[in-house]
């Protein structure tokens, strides 16, 4: 996933070099070396912050955590990303995913910078109070880098609003007298949350491809017909039938999009399959998403997983492995689990035409080039799952101002400037021949380096 990222910032730069708009005020010697500048700036991180949590388990032993804060980059705000809970966290992955927050907030004009953090653990082995413990250690060991001006974690793979209320609680024991509703965000209503903030990533996720085929096409019609981006054209192939939909992930982020896909009615589509940890649930003629999405709430967020509880749930589904899902014959495929889902071992294999990236860096570069080269349409990372960190902003300023907005108006408000992202980006895509990646990344960094020049950071 870093590789990827590397290399599409590198290439934006290069496509960026030869615009003549592109900062106009230099000449173009010193345009290249501000690129140069650029290239270094985005491809490492300001901070690694590093430690080691001491943990004293239930059953006496002691034990020691690896975890970590990166901080990629702070010229849009204060740090912004997410804490993973996940035994395959390492240092690269989180470096990278810090370096994608910052481009996604660049993109979507969200006035916050990109970090991420992460802990070594698989939370199913922990008690309540082990992960309680291990909650209250992260913000005593990274205490003075977080809060509401510096660094402003949420929720992230492993972690929910349970995790971020003990996390705030935290924070607030060790500055008393300061401001703390802002130091976390993703927290629970009760405890100064915003409304609709859980489900608002697999909203905006669906919500990207929904105005993707429908709201953009219906107003651009001329211009998807003229396009000369191959890739573009592929746009024509989804329209006027039925649309089979696959989506792996049946978390916060899947079964939010499942759902929308379920209940929308500018698409004809069909959610026929969904995936988690265990297992593939399939039915060719369409899922009760609802009932998948009320069963997994009453059992620890988890599908069916046998034919008695497909029964519970009152759904009619073969129960299939859940890796099949990556392979099956569909429309679109969604992608909200984790990353890396697909790779030079299975890309040949994907019969999808369409990709929707609602987790971060589900594909490696060397299968997106792949994919691409074969004719599939990837809506990327960076341009559909900003739902989160849209409405952890609106939650910030709420908790700052102490006035909370409605779950209809957070929807509008998050809706309204994913809009605007995509009147931005979009005409781009069907006007050039790049992918819809390489766009969103140069809207990005077009974005960034601009401010960096303004206040005199790249020379």
């Amino acid at each position: 996933m870093a590789k990827n990222t590397d290399f599409i910032i590198q290439r934006s730069l290069e496509v960026l070099l030869e615009d003549q708009r592109y900062l106009d005020e230099i000449e173009a010697d010193a345009k290249k070396t501000a690129l140069r500048s650029l290239s270094s700036i985005l491809s490492t991180p300001n901070h690694i912050h590093k430690s080691f949590l001491r943990i004293k388990l239930e059953n006496g032993e002691v034990i020691r955590i690896p975890s970590f804060r990166v901080q990629h980059n702070d010229i849009l705000g204060p740090y912004k990303g997410g804490i993973r809970f996940h035994e395959t966290v390492n240092e690269e992955e989180v470096i990278n995913l810090a370096i994608l927050m910052t481009l996604k907030n660049a993109l979507h004009e969200v006035p916050f910078g990109g970090a991420k953090g992460g802990v070594v653990i698989d939370p199913r082995d922990y008690t309540k109070r082990e992960l309680n413990l291990i909650c209250k250690k992260y913000v005593q060991y990274f205490s003075d880098i977080l809060g509401p001006e510096k660094d402003i974690p949420a929720p992230d793979a492993g972690t929910s609003e349970r995790e971020m209320d003990w996390m705030m609680g935290e924070y607030k024991t060790i500055q008393p007298g300061e401001s703390y509703l802002g130091s976390f965000t993703g927290k629970s209503v009760e405890n100064g949350g915003s409304l609709g903030r859980k489900h608002a990533t697999g909203k905006g996720v669906y919500f990207t491809f929904r105005y993707f085929l429908h709201d953009f096409y219906k107003q651009n019609k001329s211009l998807i017909e003229n396009t000369t981006n191959a890739l573009a054209k592929k746009v024509d192939d989804f329209k006027d039938r039925t649309l089979k939909l696959a989506v792996q992930g049946f978390g916060n982020v899947g079964s939010a999009a499942a759902e929308e896909a379920y209940h929308c009615n500018h698409i004809n589509n069909q959610v026929i399959a969904v995936s988690d940890r265990n297992v593939m649930l399939y039915n060719k003629d369409g899922l009760n998403i609802p009932e998948l999405v009320q069963f997994a709430e009453n059992n620890h967020g988890e599908l069916p997983s046998t034919d008695e509880q497909l029964k519970e749930a009152g759904v009619n589904a073969a129960i299939k492995d859940r890796d099949d899902l990556l392979t099956l014959d569909v429309d679109v495929l969604f992608l909200a689990a984790l990353e890396d889902q697909i790779h030079a071992g299975n890309m040949d294999h994907i019969k999808a035409r369409m990709v929707v990236e609602g987790a971060n860096g589900p594909v490696t570069n060397e299968a997106d080039h792949y994919l691409n080269e074969q004719g599939v349409l990837i809506i990327p990372d960076v341009l559909t799952n900003a739902g989160g960190v849209i409405v952890s902003y609106l939650e910030w300023i709420q908790g700052r101002d102490t006035q909370y907005y409605s779950e209809e108006e957070v929807y509008e408000r998050l809706f309204d400037k994913m809009e605007n992202t995509f009147k931005r980006v979009l005409p781009s895509f069907f006007e050039r021949s790049f992918t819809l990646r390489q766009i969103c990344y140069m809207e990005a960094i077009r974005r960034l380096s601009l401010i960096l020049f303004r206040q005199g950071k790249l020379y």
